[in-house]
């Protein structure tokens, strides 16, 4: 099915991916003549390819300065920069070695780009010489999982930034008008059916159907066509341009399969004996659903962020809390935190979920202008006092995590979380949020994160997060493998499964044949064992991008031990310098340098990544003229006998939406914390 959204104009924003330029520059804005982007669903991963045109109306030469949010979980290995006409393909070296070399180069007036990660909070690129009344062109490629929850895919391509940067915000200006040619294309190739596809920020979507084999391709097509694409290096002299789009709207794409899938083992593999004999495999497990509901009734406890930080996102608090409080049952009882610099308790303890409590909550959570800093802790710690042990309760915090005030060491808030028996279920508002804090406060408490945009679909979320705290879950979740040997399984920390989830893992093997695979997770003290049988490929070439995906996976390992303790470990360092190195990555520690060919040979620079670049094109063109591959692995003895997947966060069917997840749709719609306290 096609999908098309013809004439999209983006609402300006506060911040947004763009050029940026230092405030109070003589110079005229560099311009992004044009934006594409396209987006590739396939075989449990989504790829997406950035191609931009800078344009420099200046008389002098310059350098373009590109900021954009750090996509959630994407591993980036392919950075392109057009040297007189010719495409350049990134190496990855160490993250100050990279810049070094780009100084050095740009002081040389020799042509170079760098691309970096600031954090968490926006990959950063440079681009030099820019040529007065001269374009450049690059491209960017990221890849990610494209996970189900309930049987719903969601893929969010960000560019709204978070706004959580002051120092930087203060010093930058950003253009993010796309002057002649925006377009985003996303192509969803599923060997499982689906019904529906969704973007909700852009309901005038036209729909279309194409056939591929014995499945249906669906896509979604945003553009506006105003103008002539610009190629590199053409002039742009004496043209008027009016902007025809914005960079600050973040594309949110939304599918899901039909109800009914059995539960299942989904196995995508990557191994080329002509070039090496180990394998890299991904296990996909899609439990079926034998959790059973809990019916107890519940307290909830909302804190709400009032802090600067959340300007342009209060509007959407305030709407959200209205209309969770105002369904909430009246045998609920409800109280409400509000901090910045300070904690507020608005309520003064729990009230009951009457009408009149309500009204008055709401007048006064309308009348707060967001302002101050973020004592995020002294807000987490009052919501965990002075709960009732004989009632279940939910805390829903709701923050982009920016804690600036008061305690804000990592290791402190991971002590509370562990000296509470409640699990946190974290939503987390907006890109550039600070999710180096936030998700490991969740992994702590057995607890479930989720990243909210501005255009999301809301009511979505909630019905997926309703499921997850209305049912039981599954706990101390293990996998094993016998029959043939996997090593290097990632991630070494399963913890928790939660109703709708898919777990993903990634492996090396050495040798082809056949294994058995076996789930254990515990469910209310009962351990139950999944089983079946599963063949590892002697040649499979499709999907060469398993290789960095394995990296990445190894990588946040290395790293989530790292962010535990809060200190720096150079082995630890070392180890993923060398594992993205390797495999091509950009990280905190290493950057994609282009510079020119002569001069990679000149400083000793291996072309590594060139050759696993062409390697991924040529698959990528490849599968783009095949049919969809069938990745089911389990169909000869399935894993999974109990009753189907749930779909939409509450089984096969229709029906209302509950309680819970109409009063989860204001804490979601800002970016919040749901911590569910058990017995």
């Amino acid at each position: 099915m096609m999908l098309a959204l013809l004439t999209s104009m983006f609402m300006p924003r506060a911040q947004a991916s763009g050029l940026l330029k230092p405030v109070n520059s003589t110079y005229q804005d560099l311009t992004i003549q044009t934006h594409h982007v396209d987006v590739v669903i396939e075989d449990g991963y989504a790829t997406t390819s950035i191609e931009q045109v800078f344009y420099n109306p200046n008389d002098d030469v310059l350098e373009a300065h590109y900021s954009f949010p750090v996509p959630q979980k994407a591993v980036v290995g392919e950075f392109i920069y057009w040297i007189d006409g010719t495409p350049v393909i990134a190496e990855a070296v160490k993250k100050k070695e990279a810049r070094k070399i780009y100084e050095d180069q740009k002081a040389k007036g020799n042509a170079t780009a760098i691309t970096e990660k600031d954090d968490f909070k926006t990959f950063e690129m440079r681009v030099f010489p820019v040529q007065p009344k001269q374009t450049v062109k690059v491209r960017l490629v990221y890849l990610q999982d494209a996970l189900l929850d309930h049987g719903i895919g969601r893929y969010v391509y960000p560019m709204e930034e978070g706004g959580v940067d002051e120092e930087k915000n203060s010093f930058w200006t950003r253009n993010d008008a796309v002057e002649q040619a925006f377009s985003f294309n996303v192509t969803l190739r599923s060997a499982y059916p689906v019904d529906g596809v969704r973007l909700p920020a852009h309901p005038n979507a036209v729909i279309t159907e194409t056939p591929d084999g014995e499945h249906i391709q669906w896509q979604a097509l945003l553009s506006n066509q105003q103008g002539a694409v610009v190629e590199e290096g053409e002039a742009n002299a004496g043209q008027t341009v009016t902007p025809v789009a914005r960079l600050d709207q973040d594309v949110v794409f939304y599918w899901r399969l039909q109800d009914g899938l059995p539960g299942r083992l989904d196995l995508v593999a990557y191994r080329d004996p002509n070039i090496s004999s180990k394998g890299t495999v991904k296990l996909t497990f899609t439990p079926g659903d034998d959790l059973v509901p809990v019916t107890q009734g519940r307290d909830w406890v909302f804190i709400l962020d009032k802090s600067g930080s959340m300007s342009g996102k209060y509007s959407t608090l305030v709407e959200g809390v209205r209309q969770g409080l105002e369904k909430l049952p009246q045998q609920d009882r409800f109280r409400v935190v509000m901090f910045d610099n300070s904690t507020y308790d608005l309520t003064n303890g729990f009230k009951p979920a009457n009408k009149e409590n309500v009204s008055q909550v709401l007048a006064a959570i309308e009348n707060v202008q967001p302002d101050n800093g973020t004592n995020l802790y002294e807000g987490m710690q009052a919501a965990l006092k002075k709960l009732d042990q004989d009632r279940p309760t939910g805390v829903v915090l709701v923050t982009d995590g920016v804690a600036n005030v008061g305690v804000t060491a990592k290791r402190k808030f991971l002590e509370m979380m562990e000296k509470h028996d409640v699990r946190l279920f974290t939503f987390i508002m907006g890109n550039s949020a600070n999710t180096p804090l936030l998700i490991p406060m969740t992994k702590v408490s057995n607890g479930v994160a989720t990243s909210v945009s501005n255009s999301d679909d809301i009511i979505g979320h909630l019905m997926n997060i309703s499921s997850k705290l209305t049912h039981q879950a599954y706990r101390n979740v293990s996998v094993d493998i016998d029959g043939v040997k996997i090593k290097d399984l990632t991630p070494e920390e399963i913890g928790s499964l939660y109703r709708g989830e898919q777990l993903v893992m990634f492996g090396h093997y050495f040798k082809a044949g056949k294994g058995k695979v076996t789930l254990s997770m515990d469910v209310e003290g009962e351990t139950r064992r999944y089983t079946t049988e599963v063949m590892l490929p002697e040649t499979a070439t499709r999907n060469p991008e398993l290789e960095r995906m394995w990296a990445l996976s190894a990588i946040k390992d290395l790293e989530a031990t790292m962010d535990y303790f809060e200190e720096k470990d150079r082995d630890t360092e070392s180890a993923i310098e060398d594992i993205a190195l390797e495999y091509g990555l950009l990280t905190d520690y290493t950057s994609l340098l282009v510079v020119e060919e002569d001069v990679f040979a000149q400083l000793g620079l291996d072309r590594n990544n060139k050759t696993r670049v062409e390697t991924e094109q040529q698959a990528r063109a490849q599968r783009k003229t095949a049919n969809v591959s069938p990745s089911r692995a389990d169909t000869q003895q399935p894993m999974f006998s109990q009753p189907a997947p749930t779909h939409s966060g509450g089984g096969s069917g229709g029906g209302s939406i509950g309680y819970v997840m109409i009063m989860m749709l204001g804490a979601l719609a800002l970016g919040r914390k749901l911590v569910m306290k058990t017995r």
